[in-house]
């Protein structure tokens, strides 16, 4: 144990003592906006009272209510966290710093994912612990989701859980000095629905100036949907809880079981919910119904637009994916490979067409007819409609420096079939393989620890200077840095981009 006394630092709204592990300082649970229950539920985030004497941070705290499920055969407890953690102060974040009295390091702020209805700052699998023992200011937040975050309720202001992102790095603009981290050196980085919303913060102009940099993992700026398209929802769940579609509504049911109820109900695949646009596009593929809007004062544009007119284009960019997103989906619930049986094309064209209208020419493209039985043939599709392709659209609309990564390291879960799925770049970005190692872990028994030091260090190195060994990513030349192989390819033109704007 330590001889030496706690640390205590003085923020805003007043002193907070942390605790020391090791050779780091760990604060936990600070809360950078005001507990969003009672009046501030559905309000902007507000600023924090005052407290009197030396808050205590050293637990995690409160999050926002979820309900996370179980996948067949796989712990994802270490990629979402252990769940709901009840109490009104989640609006929080916590803080690792390294050691010594050195200031004015790189500050990385990390925006957990989990479809914006679960997750948690807390998951294992992103410990802050490998980030400050190299020298950089580590911050996590939480934020709301689902119908608190989400949900475009008529009289309440829109993106909420977008408005905490931005409160929250206001914060650390404000307050990170006093913890040895440099405001004006600042990145922020998330993977899925983290890496949407830093997608879509770097498209916001209430965002502008509050980072410098952003890692996008697994994301992009094409999930928002209009807000009349999501008012949908909004009648879909007021029906679902028997409130009116409103404030008052909404506001008259609490936190807790039946709201949760609720937004399960409203997930589920079989639930009667049209939630395309006037292209005919479902835009988030039924992945997740609660998403940001756009055409508000957040996100006055869609994200796309609003950076071919220039927004973000101070911002420095490192955006990528994985080789096989959708094999999370699809492989642990048996869907791929049900789809592979006699009737898999119809019924893979059946689950395509709810969110492409395009479908059947999509699956053809993907090898369906030709040698690719249906399951993959949809596999391979939605991981490049969802994902891969999105993130190349974004990369290309980008007036800013953009540098573009691939992960294809396969995980040799379910017989090999889990491969280089959604979420697995996570455990190598933080060097923390071992929470995700063992018989139901998300790598394996043996996932190769030499990739994540070299991958870890290559995110350590771009948050610290903006550098990355390999050449930014142009339309034309299309250089694509694989993690696995270490080594820059000229990326051909997918299938996928004949079917999306």
């Amino acid at each position: 144990m330590s001889s030496l006394p706690p640390p205590v630092v003085e923020t805003g709204a007043g002193p907070v003592e942390g605790r020391r592990h090791g050779a780091l300082t760990v604060f936990r649970g600070i809360p950078y906006a005001a507990a969003p229950v009672g009046a501030h539920r559905f309000a902007p985030p507000a600023p924090v009272p005052r407290w009197s004497g030396v808050r205590p941070a050293v637990a995690p705290g409160a999050n926002a209510p979820q309900r996370t499920r179980k996948l067949p055969g796989l712990d994802a407890a270490p990629l979402i966290g252990e769940g709901w953690t009840p109490g009104d102060e989640y609006l929080a974040l916590d803080v690792w710093c390294p050691a010594g009295d050195e200031r004015a390091r790189p500050v990385m702020v990390f925006i957990h994912g989990g479809g914006f209805v679960v997750g948690s700052k807390d998951a294992g699998v992103q410990t802050g612990a490998s980030f400050a023992r190299d020298g950089i200011v580590y911050v996590a937040i939480n934020y709301r989701m689902g119908v608190d975050g989400f949900l475009p309720i008529p009289g309440v202001p829109t993106n909420l859980g977008l408005r905490d992102m931005i409160a929250a790095l206001g914060w650390v603009r404000d307050e990170i000095a006093a913890f040895g981290g440099d405001p004006a050196n600042v990145t922020v980085f998330g993977e899925s629905a983290g890496a949407m919303a830093i997608a879509d913060l770097i498209a916001s102009p209430l965002a502008r100036g509050l980072f410098q940099r952003a890692i996008v993992q697994s994301g992009h700026g094409g999930m928002t949907r209009t807000v009349p398209v999501a008012q949908r929802l909004v009648r879909k769940m007021a029906t679902l809880l028997g409130v009116t579609p409103d404030r008052a509504g909404f506001a008259s049911v609490a936190p807790g079981d039946p709201l949760l109820d609720a937004v399960e109900t409203v997930s589920l695949p079989t639930t009667r919910l049209d939630l395309r646009g006037d292209d005919g596009r479902e835009p988030v593929f039924g992945i997740s119904r609660f998403v940001p809007v756009h055409g508000d004062d957040v996100l006055p544009l869609a994200p796309l637009e609003a950076l071919k007119q220039g927004a973000g284009a101070e911002v420095a960019l490192l955006i990528g994916s994985n080789r096989e997103e959708m094999n999370l989906y699809l492989v642990p619930s048996g869907v791929r490979d049900k789809l592979n049986s006699a009737v898999g094309r119809l019924l893979a064209w059946v689950v395509l067409r709810k969110s492409q209208p395009r479908a059947w020419a999509v699956l053809k493209a993907y090898g369906m007819g030709r040698g690719k039985p249906a399951g993959q043939a949809l596999t391979d599709a939605m991981t490049d409609l969802v994902f891969r392709w999105p993130a190349r659209r974004f990369a290309e609309e980008h007036r800013g420096r953009t540098h573009m990564y691939e992960f294809e390291w396969r995980s040799p879960r379910y017989d090999d079939g889990l491969g280089a799925s959604h979420g697995m770049e996570l455990p190598f970005v933080f060097d923390s393989l071992a929470t995700c190692t063992g018989a139901e872990g998300l790598c394996g028994t043996a996932p190769p620890q030499d990739l994540a030091d070299r991958i870890h260090a290559l995110w350590v190195q771009f948050a610290r200077d903006g550098s990355l060994p390999w050449a930014p990513f142009e339309r034309d030349g299309r250089t694509v840095y694989q993690l696995a192989a270490g080594e820059p390819v000229a990326e051909p033109v997918m299938p996928a981009a004949a079917f999306l704007p």
